[in-house]
């Protein structure tokens, strides 16, 4: 048995964990991460770059199907799995490298093997322990499925889908929110006949009702179908297919069904509540700081409660080392943290809900405006439909932002920076969006609810 000691031990080298350990040997801390598969973590390996490169994929495959409407002579022939694969790995494989090389040059000490937590406090991985002055946890999540539904065989997760090596032709997927839709967006315009089961009464039901009607006109254009506000019951497979029923006794057929319910905090087994560490549902309880229950010992990303995002996780990551630093960082709630989901057309919000703002301010203290992309000339040349729409306080700043449309998930900082700094859409009219692009179509909500709208009645 070997003893080690560091300023700093991450348990977990996701997009959290390292994130922290580049901030913290950055700010002169010795560092080690304590990670059982590969650095990068499930963002970068099996979620968030893999699936937008499938997606981008599926950008192409639309543009070349669509080509004749702009008056490019140009055809699709067909997807190639393999093909795919090997682009969706190389990119993947890039990252990787590069991340590795940060880490290397940043003199952080990368530990393979599974830890738990101990008391100290510090991190075991086989006979070996790592003590460290402070401790952060960052060992992310994994895809859920549901009570009584068995994972296997052609009952897949989002990693599993990732891996299948034939494109579908039918498929059912089980969730709506952002991994499902993602995914349907995907194997719709790589041919697939696809069927998305959602228990609440829209897709994407996290964002405003105004963007989730939007998203489900533009995947009824698409073909892709829906059947929304019905529970999940039950399924079964065979050799060849599985079926799906619902609480209602309808049921749905298709090669494949993508479990996409959600993502639980991985904590189980590795000493967290041995060693003191709150868990609540699974998820570490922190304070606003990040701090455990457990002096020294901090937690940041999927298991900490809120928002499961990468960016989320990086930015908990930088916020725990300069807090450990003692420079004392300034807190970023989730609701100044902007969500995308990027399918076709994309879905990016930042801020409250019209529905939350009028919860927290009272209908008569709410004011909002929605402006259609067919205004923008942007987006009119690119192809697509979709909307803005901004909620603000009555005389008052920028509540939230959310948009619906090709590419606007480039857009949503704009959004971010308004929300953060509560901007007055007055403050923000004067200022000049280029045109022609679609970040005009920001600026025309800005000016409406400036009382000077300029293409809009």
């Amino acid at each position: 048995m070997t003893d080690h000691r560091f300023d700093v031990v991450i348990l977990g080298g996701g997009s959290g964990g390292y994130a922290a350990a580049l901030r913290a040997a950055e700010l002169g801390k010795s560092v080690a991460v304590i990670e059982k598969d590969k650095l990068g973590g499930t963002c970068l390996h099996r979620g968030c770059i893999p699936t937008k490169a499938l997606l981008h994929a599926a950008e192409v495959a639309d543009a070349a199907r669509d080509a004749a409407s702009i008056g490019v002579r140009a055809s699709l022939d067909g997807i190639d799995p393999e093909g795919v694969r090997a682009y969706r790995e190389g990119i993947v494989a890039k990252k990787f490298k590069g991340l590795e090389g940060l880490i290397k040059a940043r003199g952080i000490t990368v530990v393979p093997g599974s830890g738990t937590l101990e008391a100290g406090p510090a991190v075991r991985v086989g006979a070996d322990l790592y003590a460290g002055t402070d401790v952060i946890l960052a060992t992310g999540s994994y895809s859920r499925s549901l009570p009584g539904l068995e994972v296997g065989g052609r009952i897949l997760t989002s990693e599993g889908a990732l891996g299948l090596p034939e494109i579908p032709r039918r498929v059912i997927i089980l969730g709506g929110g952002v991994i499902g839709v993602e995914f349907a967006s995907v194997w719709k315009s790589f041919g697939a006949e696809v069927t998305i089961i959602e228990a609440l009464d829209h897709l994407v039901p996290a964002e405003d009702v105004s963007s989730s009607k939007a998203l489900e006109r533009a995947f009824r254009k698409r073909g892709i179908a829906s059947s929304l506000g019905v529970r999940f019951a039950s399924a079964e497979q065979t050799a060849d297919t599985v079926t799906v029923t619902l609480e209602n006794g309808s049921t749905f057929e298709a090669e494949y069904l993508l479990v996409a319910v959600g993502r639980g905090p991985v904590t189980a087994g590795l000493g967290y509540e041995e060693a003191g560490v709150t868990l609540e549902r699974g998820f570490v309880v922190t304070d606003e700081r990040l701090r455990t229950a457990v002096p020294h010992v901090w937690a940041v990303g999927d298991i900490v409660p809120g928002l499961q995002l990468a960016h989320r996780g990086f930015q908990q990551g930088i916020f725990v080392a300069e807090e450990i630093a003692g420079l004392n960082p300034v807190v970023v709630p989730d609701l100044q943290v902007p969500k995308v989901t990027y399918s076709n057309p994309e879905v990016a919000s930042v801020g409250w809900t019209e529905a939350q703002a009028i919860a927290a301010r009272g209908a008569d203290a709410v004011v909002s405006y929605e402006y259609n992309l067919a205004g923008n000339g942007r987006s009119e040349i690119i192809g697509t439909s979709g909307i803005v729409k901004v909620v603000r306080e009555k005389d008052g700043p920028v509540l939230g932002m959310h948009l619906v449309g090709a590419r606007v998930g480039e857009l949503i900082t704009e959004g971010q920076l308004a929300v953060a700094w509560e901007a007055h859409p007055e403050d923000i009219a004067p200022f000049i969006h280029a045109h022609p692009t679609q970040s005009e179509a920001l600026g025309e909500a800005f000016l409406a609810l400036a009382g000077k709208p300029l293409h809009a009645l």
